[in-house]
């Protein structure tokens, strides 16, 4: 029996009809017995942060949960049902998640090309050892709708997709980068510094902000009177407007190998 747990605010009923697609035996829930007795528990999520805490608290859902971990019954966090189990969201400021794995979760920041939410059909490509993944063809497509990404403590909990995302950093790295670093807040820094040449990165998305291998990088002159606003508008249109596309039409010629963190381009 799988146990579909029910706190006013999920995709519940689409859970439970997948479910019962698969031919599973499915109950929708909030009793702390029959939660405890279950198989397997899910904990799905359409909403805000603050709001899902809030009623998982009130219905003393949380300590369930907790239990639930505890007697290691295999559990599935679904949306903002996974984001719930980390410590803490950018969507709700101060809120507590459940704290159950280490790390937060971040707003995708705002970036000059990026429409936010991110909507649409994109690829995986599976890590060996994902055992959410099991039995999933490699490079299926899913359905992204997300304003926010998961920041994990510990790298073993990112597992799908390697040296298959990319990300375009306004700075050269390893100068200007890592938490803390993204939008104008880079510039601002690389002003404050005094150094002549800024410009941009893209480089794989790894477990480590920022430390994936590097794909490309084209560099861009610091005019003395420049403000963060002005700079950030070189950077984009000289460097990062430039060497993305290419990027990612080297990616897609199959023209990237990833050798030892670092990369071997084929043109």
């Amino acid at each position: 029996m799988v146990a579909i747990i029910d706190y006013d605010a999920g995709n519940i009923k689409s859970v439970e009809k997948a479910l019962l697609h698969l031919g599973e035996e499915v109950m929708i829930t909030r009793d702390r017995e029959k939660i405890l007795n279950s198989d397997k528990v899910i904990l799905p999520g359409v909403g805000a942060f603050g709001d899902a805490m809030e009623k998982l608290r009130s219905y003393g859902l949380d300590k369930v949960i907790y239990e639930v971990v505890e007697k290691k019954i295999p559990f599935l966090g679904i949306c903002l049902g996974l984001q719930l189990l980390f410590e803490k969201s950018d969507e709700t400021p101060g809120v507590k998640g459940l704290g159950i794995l280490p790390g937060e979760v971040l707003r995708i920041p705002d970036k000059e090309g990026l429409k936010i939410p991110h909507m649409g059909w994109n690829s995986i490509k599976i890590k060996k050892g994902a055992r959410l993944f099991k039995d999933i063809p490699e490079d299926s497509y899913v359905y992204f709708v997300h304003s926010y990404y998961l920041e994990a403590e510990d790298e073993q909990i990112v597992k799908a997709f390697p040296n298959k995302m990319m990300n375009v950093h306004p700075a050269l790295i390893p100068s200007f980068c890592g938490p803390g670093y993204w939008g104008l807040h880079v510039h601002e820094k690389v002003i404050e510094s005094g150094v002549k040449l800024t410009g941009a990165t893209v480089h794989f998305v790894t477990e480590e902000c920022d430390g994936g291998p590097i794909i490309l990088q084209k560099a861009s002159e610091v005019k003395f009177d420049d403000t963060p606003e002005i700079l950030q508008k070189r950077v984009m249109e000289e460097c990062e407007w430039k060497i993305l596309p290419k990027a990612v039409s080297l990616f897609c010629q199959d023209k990237i190998e990833v050798v030892n963190n670092k990369t071997k381009i084929t043109e």
